[in-house]
């Protein structure tokens, strides 16, 4: 009997440690030096990603397709979004448009 409560046991701690990592873990990405930084960040659907601008200068984040906006970011401000599907998402800054960069949902 105790074997079987050990490894039931055991079994449900892989299958917990499964599903912790399965978990999206939030990112964080910077606004500095006029550009979006990583340019290109890869994240699991799910995950909350949120841009700080670290500039002197007003920024925004932008998706091309206008899937989400923030509104003007000043120092140290923030803005998050949750990417629930799959796909790459475009995005610049409204007030600086070559400011651009890409988030990869996979």
């Amino acid at each position: 009997m105790k074997k079987r409560f050990a490894m039931v046991l055991a079994v449900g701690v892989v299958a917990l440690a499964a599903w912790a990592s399965a978990a999206p873990v939030p990112r964080t990405l910077d606004i500095q030096q006029f550009k979006f930084l990583p340019p290109t960040v890869t994240v699991a659907p799910g995950t909350t990603v949120t841009w700080v601008n670290h500039d002197e200068e007003t920024h925004t984040v932008m998706s091309a397709t206008g899937s989400f906006a923030s509104t003007a970011l000043e120092h140290d401000q923030t803005f998050a979004h949750t990417f629930a599907a799959p796909g790459t998402y475009t995005y610049f800054c409204a007030l600086h448009p070559l400011m651009r960069a890409t988030v990869v949902v996979k």
